[in-house]
């Protein structure tokens, strides 16, 4: 039965997912809008960040320590990846881009799966966030609350990152025309491997931030990266604003679809994807991709 209390609970569901998603989208999209690399592995990398930090939780205690070894654990996978690996296929086919970037989802799943198991992880949340807190017409966990928070201003430091330093200024050249930026003399190697490592980190943040809502297991990030590439296609490849735009419209289009019947949820959300190809076909914020 429909109830006000209850719509504004899942308006403010959609509201947090939305944001979870808006960043991990944001990684995912700087990634492929400056270096051309469908990342596959960005949804193992999600659930890595949350294993992360829950060994951190587990030594120390500290949610906040959790939160940060859980980022800095994915940049350093992140450019080590790039490094031994991703580097050699810019200029591969998409195709042979997508292989080994599944590949390495797999790897990274399954060697979670084996120094954890498949049983179910969780990291509680903050003392001081955990509990309940009266919006008026209705009650709504306080971590969730705080979550719209932490995610709102990690994506005001990607905001800051991406359009107001030279770095951002470069990775912006480099969605446009990443041979220009080479021709200046810029070494566009090393801008590539800040670019992955910073999407990576932006995967993990995400992931132990939602720790605490989502138990971990080793398989948490496949859904997530198809919600996560839905998001990038509706908001737009490439374009920072269309994630964060994009998130928001699919977390609220699965909060109250679910609402109404759970197993529509993903059919709406893939509706909502389809209508935005047909009349935007580079997504709501986007532009022409590369060629």
């Amino acid at each position: 039965m429909f109830t006000w209390a209850n719509f504004f609970s899942q308006v403010f569901n959609g509201l947090a997912l939305g944001a979870l998603l808006a960043l991990i989208s944001s990684g995912l999209t700087i990634i492929y809008g400056t270096l051309g690399v469908l990342n596959l592995a960005h949804g193992a990398m999600f659930m890595m960040g949350g294993y992360a930090g829950y060994v951190a939780y587990d030594a120390t205690g500290s949610f906040i320590v959790a939160v940060a070894a859980g980022a800095l654990f994915l940049l350093v996978v992140g450019v080590a990846l790039e490094r031994g690996v991703i580097r050699h296929f810019y200029h591969r086919p998409h195709e042979d881009q997508l292989l080994v970037t599944f590949g390495l989802s797999i790897v990274m799943v399954e060697v979670v799966r084996l120094i954890f198991s498949s049983l179910s992880k969780t990291v509680p949340a903050p003392a001081m966030l955990s509990g309940i807190t009266s919006l008026g017409i209705t009650f709504y966990p306080t971590y969730r609350i705080a979550v719209v928070g932490i995610v709102a201003v990690a994506l005001l430091v990607l905001y800051f990152v991406l359009y107001r330093t030279r770095l951002g200024m470069i990775v912006r050249a480099g969605i446009e025309d990443s041979e220009m930026v080479d021709s200046l003399g810029i070494n566009v190697d090393r801008i590539f491997m800040v670019v992955f490592g910073i999407g990576a980190m932006a995967a993990g943040f995400a992931g132990i931030v939602n720790a605490p809502i989502v138990s971990l297991t080793p398989d948490v990030g496949e859904a997530i990266l198809v919600q996560t590439f839905v998001v990038v296609v509706i908001g737009g490849v490439g374009s920072f604003p269309g994630a964060v735009l994009g998130g928001l419209i699919a977390g609220e289009i699965i909060s109250i679809t679910s609402m109404i019947d759970p197993a529509y949820a993903y059919i709406m959300l893939f509706a909502a994807m389809t209508l935005v190809l047909v009349l935007r076909p580079y997504g709501l914020l986007g532009v022409r991709g590369r060629e």
